[in-house]
């Protein structure tokens, strides 16, 4: 190939004309494109003939970057508890009429599901095309930059050709040998035609990939340098031609060299999920099925030891004047400076930790940080001996978190009526400002979990977390790193400043931790609103034998609180919990699991935080996809951790499907029937149940913490269903024998199974109306008369529970429970709308934003019982009702 120097682009317009060795291997597939790996799943259509696809969107290569951990396998499952099953099942073999038409039922879905086998393998070899196209414009410009090298006017040399484009050949032949072999077959397709060994064999190359992964960032780092030094070789970095397999107009497409020598990493960090598929429509019984299972196996043990080291790395950057630091972490935090909660950024370099305040911007000055202070990790310690008691940790009230998220909400609202009114930016601009306040104003005062770090000279400094997860994070990732740093040292003023300086381009977190905060992101769902039942099943993989337990732990407006834990299973390397749980998420995203030692000696106590001596020894997290979980049926999936793992199942119900109640057929029972139907056959003021529950919690369960709030095992809680239900005699004995937060979790969910909530449909609008009132005075008259006039059997219950829940409030410095917290967990429970008058989106597959009507409804329906909570007394002047409220036959 003969090469002309003088014109300074005519490398660039050799690499971009259409190239003679430019790859011949294009074929029409169908409909390509339409899926996405970069979302984390994978997506099907309904069932039309027309294969589904796994294209790859380009266009947001940049958010992958920040958004590629794996995703958990998630399949189907039973529509009931997978350990509760045995009786739905035998009932199943008691069939014997109808088998026929069964077997032939079975046929025709085994047939459906090897059809989708094909759309799916159909839709493998889309993605398949894609990915090679990418390769393709990758390897492009490498053979002529390659003659170039030799000539007297190189443009890169041979060695920065080599790391920039380091295994990217390799890459190409492993997957083009795999397209190649499917081809055919799918091509010459059959129900029985086998691909199970292409997909081994592919998984057993992935050994490439690690090579490219440990050289990825330092393939990015040389091809700044490069671009930097010479503006031919930014031109062609910036101008790579990828051609295109959906639209034969539009021949190519322009990409960057980092966007496409990014497709690798995220291309690998997601290869589970195409055999996850590709299993799901496959037979145990078909010859695929043990080649695939192998498939999966090899592929998701290497992603488990590449995706601890590429996380770190990805966050990583060398800073000048100091080539062996590197950021591996940073996020805003709360410090605790004298009493005062102030809001910083932290940085985590390889040798320091850097806590700094973010300036304002003045006068469309660029970002800039102030160094508060900072601590070599070789002085970094997080416990100080002579720290004989933790200092307490000021408390910001429930309510007043409670008027921000509603803040939150009527903000995001207005926005929403703005876009869609189509008014000025100017209004929309004002009001994203305000959001942005208020949501930085809630990152600061709701953490209350304190991490402590002192220096050599046994100064400390006091952060605020959210939940035990984030703080173990930080701790596992210092110690690690403190195992490499030896020397103590001291920054000048101006090593300092240029550290603080560097910060601005350093840092990987870029907004407050709030799921709602992100310009144009208004109209998204931030997550999740309903009840997520979670079964916790087991955990392998531990070495030796400990006392376990598991607690759950959602997020909500950008911050996480603990929902569950399971019970202590005693010194066992194989724990068997099978617990399951009620999850109320609001506006949830991520589901966290922790799993603990539990320490027995009650003298110790941990002074770095204050906590229990309880040791995390795992820790792990999953999406809360709407799309997965949108289903009826149960959802598998295991949560990796380092040295052992855990396996759930999940089911989620939205708000929408929760308020379709239907009264229940049977002719007796308390579950499902009408309040005033049961204290009538019960002859009594207040159900059996709720004196029985109340009187059992207030027995033993008024220093639990987090009572009411803490969800009870799910099969204890039916089984007390069932024993009410059928009048079980042994009732008491067996709530005697139960956790105390099933019997909480019962009685909750007898009140939300009424068929009419307690303050009935009718009063419900009036009971809403009437909170808003901003006259105090109006407020109490309407709010009393409304009360007095629900039905008596409504009336009684509600006032038996109203003085039990203010009891349990008198134990909150134990139990944690506040007035508000109690407000919160019965608020929605015991008001609700009819359904003919919610504010619910009728659409379920749709997810239910925060912005929406229905979060400030919830909260109203808070405010509402939190005010009845608050008054010291129930003033009574009717003299029909007052012998009702004295009466004591209850």
């Amino acid at each position: 190939m003969n090469l002309s120097w003088e014109n300074d682009h005519s490398l660039f317009s050799l690499i971009l004309c259409h190239s003679p060795w430019t790859l011949s291997w294009y074929k029409e597939l169908g409909t390509a494109g339409a899926g996405d790996y970069g979302t984390g799943m994978l997506s099907y259509g309904p069932f039309t003939g027309t294969p589904p696809t796994y294209g790859y969107d380009a266009d947001r290569a940049e958010e992958q970057r920040r958004h590629h951990d794996i995703l958990p396998y998630i399949d189907d499952s039973p529509s009931s508890s997978p350990h509760l099953s045995s009786k739905s099942r035998s009932s199943r073999d008691t069939l014997s009429s109808g088998s026929l038409e069964s077997s032939k039922s079975t046929e025709l879905d085994l047939e459906k599901g090897l059809e989708m086998r094909k759309w799916v393998l159909s839709g493998i070899l889309a993605s398949e095309e894609t990915y090679l196209s990418h390769l393709e414009a990758l390897l492009l410009p490498m053979k002529p930059l390659k003659a170039a090298a030799t000539t007297s006017q190189p443009v890169l040399t041979i060695p920065q050709i080599e790391t920039i484009f380091f295994k990217v050949p390799e890459l190409y032949e492993v997957h083009k040998e795999f397209y190649d072999g499917l081809l055919p077959r799918v091509q010459q397709w059959s129900h029985h035609q086998r691909v199970g060994d292409l997909f081994q064999k592919q998984a057993s190359q992935l050994g490439v990939y690690r090579a490219f992964v440990d050289n990825y960032e330092v393939a990015v780092e040389t091809a700044e340098k490069c671009c930097q030094a010479n503006t031919q070789f930014a031109e062609i970095s910036e101008n790579l031609k990828v051609r295109s397999t959906k639209d034969l107009k539009d021949q190519s497409a322009k990409n960057s060299l980092e966007t496409l020598l990014y497709k690798p990493v995220d291309r690998v960090t997601r290869s589970t999920l195409v055999l996850h598929d590709l299993l799901k429509h496959t037979p145990s019984s078909h010859p695929d099925h043990p080649l695939l299972q192998d498939a999966l196996r090899i592929s998701q043990n290497f992603l488990s030891s590449i995706n601890e080291e590429t996380t770190p790395r990805r966050q990583s950057m060398t800073v000048k004047k100091g080539e062996n630091r590197q950021l591996l972490k940073d996020s805003f935090m709360v410090e605790l400076v004298e009493g005062a909660r102030k809001l910083r950024h932290v940085f985590l370099f390889t040798d320091l930790l850097l806590c700094a305040k973010l300036k304002k911007q003045i006068g469309g000055k660029s970002q800039q940080y102030d160094s508060k202070w900072y601590i070599p990790l070789s002085d970094l310690t997080f416990q100080n001996a002579d720290e004989s008691e933790p200092l307490p940790i000021p408390q910001v009230p429930d309510e007043e978190l409670d008027a921000m998220k509603v803040k939150i909400s009527h903000i995001k609202s207005e926005i929403q009526r703005e876009k869609r009114a189509n008014k000025g930016s100017k209004v929309t601009d004002r009001l994203r400002k305000k959001l942005s306040e208020q949501e930085s104003l809630l990152l600061l005062t709701s953490p209350s979990m304190a991490l402590r770090v002192h220096n050599r000279n046994g100064k400390g400094y006091m952060f605020l977390m959210s939940s035990d997860y984030e703080r173990a994070e930080w701790k596992e990732t210092i110690r690690e790193q403190q195992k490499k740093c030896f020397k103590s040292f001291s920054l000048t003023s101006m090593e300092l400043q240029m550290l603080t300086n560097s910060c601005v381009k350093l840092q990987t977190v870029h907004h407050i931790p709030l799921t709602i905060n992100k310009e144009g992101q208004e109209d998204e769902s931030p997550g999740l609103h309903g009840f997520l039942n979670v079964i916790v099943h087991s955990a392998s993989g531990l070495k030796q034998s400990l006392n376990l337990y598991c607690t759950l732990e959602v997020d909500s407006f950008g911050y996480f609180a603990n929902k569950a834990k399971t019970r202590v299973y005693r010194y066992t390397t194989e724990p068997k919990w099978n617990e399951e749980f009620e999850i109320d998420l609001e506006g949830s995203q991520t589901l966290r699991l922790l799993c603990y030692e539990k320490s027995y000696n009650k003298t110790k106590q941990n002074k770095e935080d204050g906590d229990s001596t309880d040791r995390i020894i795992g820790k792990g997290q999953i999406p809360l996809d709407p799309q997965t979980l949108q289903g009826k049926d149960w959802q598998r999936t295991v949560v990796p951790m380092t040295g052992m793992e855990v396996k759930l199942s999940m089911k989620f119900t939205s708000r929408e499907f929760s308020l379709k109640r239907m009264p229940s057929r049977k002719p007796m029972g308390v579950f499902g029937i009408k309040i005033s139907t049961v204290t009538k056959r019960e002859h009594s003021k207040v159900p059996y149940i709720v004196r029985q529950c109340l009187e059992e919690i207030e027995r033993r369960g008024m220093e639990e913490v987090g009572i009411y709030r803490v969800s009870g095992v799910a099969t204890d809680i039916q089984a007390l269903k069932a024993a009410f239900d059928t009048n079980n005699k042994d009732v008491s004995v067996m709530m005697s024998e139960m956790d105390v937060n099933a019997i909480a979790g019962t009685l909750k969910l007898y009140f939300r199974e009424l068929p009419e909530p307690l303050f009935t449909d009718d009063l419900y609008p009036n009971f809403a109306g009437g909170i808003a009132l901003s006259d105090s005075v109006a407020k109490e008259s309407c709010m009393l008369n409304l009360l007095l006039s629900l039905p008596e059997p409504n009336l009684v219950t509600f006032l038996f529970l109203l003085d039990h829940l203010k009891r349990v409030a008198d134990k909150e410095s134990i139990n944690k429970m506040s007035l508000h917290n109690l407000a919160t967990v019965f608020g929605p429970t015991l008001l609700r709308p009819a359904e003919k008058d919610s504010k619910i989106p009728t659409n379920p597959t749709q997810p239910i934003s925060m912005g929406d009507s229905w979060s400030l409804e919830v909260m109203s329906q808070v405010q509402v019982l939190l005010y009845f909570l608050q008054l010291e007394t129930i003033p009574t002047p009717d003299s029909k009702r007052q012998s009702i409220l004295f009466s004591t036959e209850v």
